[in-house]
């Protein structure tokens, strides 16, 4: 029976790869790198680093795919995620179909941890659900945005005895500030932070975590929140894509 490793390589750092990983790329026989066109090649770029530093054994293979791409013209959020799914679950179900044989391990490289905001977990069980290839599989965590974004602004995630919620940017508005003190947002394209207007939130902005081109931007939320849009726009430009993350925060530890 084949077998899968999902590796989480961690932020963008090659240096927060955990030895657990390492241990992991060098059990695979093929190891998958997608590809995401000309403008995400870094991300490929980093990938192609982190296995050219690690892996030592001298017979396993690199295997790099085209991921397909999300069309959401037309089509409500759950549906176009759901299709886009599907087919990445078909290109993996070929590519251990053609590169990888019976008793054979290959290792899918995922950037932060499989756990928080990935969905290869979903497409490999998708792929097992179908039936047509037999295999098991493990998952290693990794390094995630959020633990690169809380280290970088030199801040614990938590308020003492309070809860954290890791949302998106289109259900910002359903949790914070008025259910929970501090909000995690990951995912988000419309820059939802600019429409909450408490005046005592703070945030803790970042982007490119790990990276030469990190940048982080922290304050009172109503007195920088212009300078991280003006800075997430020049940023997208100058690097073509941006992956980005924040907290918002509102109190203090032992606020009652």
């Amino acid at each position: 029976m084949r077998h899968i490793l999902i590796i989480g390589i961690g932020a963008g750092n090659p240096e927060h790869i955990t030895v657990q990983a390492i241990n992991a790329l060098n059990r695979a026989d093929v190891l998958f790198i997608p590809t995401k066109g000309a403008k995400r090649s870094e991300l490929a770029e980093l990938r192609r680093e982190i296995c050219a530093r690690y892996v030592t054994r001298a017979d396993s293979r690199t295997i790099e795919f085209a991921v397909p791409v999300r069309r959401t013209e037309g089509r409500a959020y759950i549906e176009s995620v759901d299709d886009w799914h599907a087919s990445i679950a078909a290109t993996y179900e070929a590519l251990l179909e053609s590169e990888l044989a019976d008793g054979q391990t290959g290792a899918f490289l995922v950037w932060g941890d499989p756990m928080l905001y990935d969905s290869t977990i979903r497409i490999v069980e998708r792929v097992k659900a179908r039936g047509r290839i037999g295999f098991g599989f493990d998952v290693i965590p990794g390094i995630t945005s959020l633990q690169a974004l809380c280290a970088s602004h030199r801040i614990p995630l938590n308020l003492v005895g309070k809860p954290v919620e890791i949302t998106t940017g289109r259900r910002l508005a359903e949790s914070f500030p008025h259910r929970c003190e501090t909000a995690v947002v990951m995912l988000d394209g419309e820059q939802a932070f600019q429409k909450i207007e408490d005046p005592d939130a703070e945030i803790y902005w970042g982007a490119y975590l790990g990276s030469p081109e990190e940048i982080v931007i922290s304050g009172r939320l109503a007195d920088v929140k212009e300078e991280i849009l003006k800075t997430r726009a020049a940023a997208r430009e100058r690097v073509g894509w941006i992956m980005d993350i924040y907290l918002l925060r509102k109190g203090a530890d032992f606020d009652e």
